[in-house]
């Protein structure tokens, strides 16, 4: 099993940049996918999640109402929309999944992890 995240960038605050995970060996109808973010000199934190049934979402509240996640099957993609950027949005972003039917916020619920991509986002 292998999960891609791509789309970071370095965006200007206010900016847009929408993050993108794929996997081999693995479909996301049937697995939970979470993000996740760890900026210089912190732990990582939850930014989003997506239960694989029913497709239900949820946010950290750091990010609710800029940050949308949604699932395109027939592309055995995850995308983490990420509106009205930030500069404390900084941080090199992973994607994850599980087989659970969950939204977990704990990065410990989670299998399969990608490798991240930087987003950087200038004041």
């Amino acid at each position: 099993v292998q999960l891609q995240a791509s789309g970071g960038g370095l965006v200007q605050a206010g900016g847009s940049l929408r993050l993108s995970c794929t996997a081999s060996g693995l479909s996301f109808n049937n697995h939970s996918v979470g993000w996740f973010r760890q900026a210089p000199g912190k732990e990582r934190e939850f930014v989003a999640s997506i239960r694989w049934h029913r497709g239900v979402t949820y946010y950290a509240d750091s990010v609710k109402g800029r940050f949308t996640m949604s699932r395109d099957d027939a592309k055995s993609t995850v995308y983490l929309q990420m509106n009205s950027l930030k500069p404390e949005d900084t941080a090199v972003y992973y994607c994850a999944a599980t087989r659970l039917s969950t939204g977990s916020r704990s990065g410990n619920s989670y299998n399969y992890w990608g490798q991240g991509t930087l987003v950087t986002v200038s004041s």
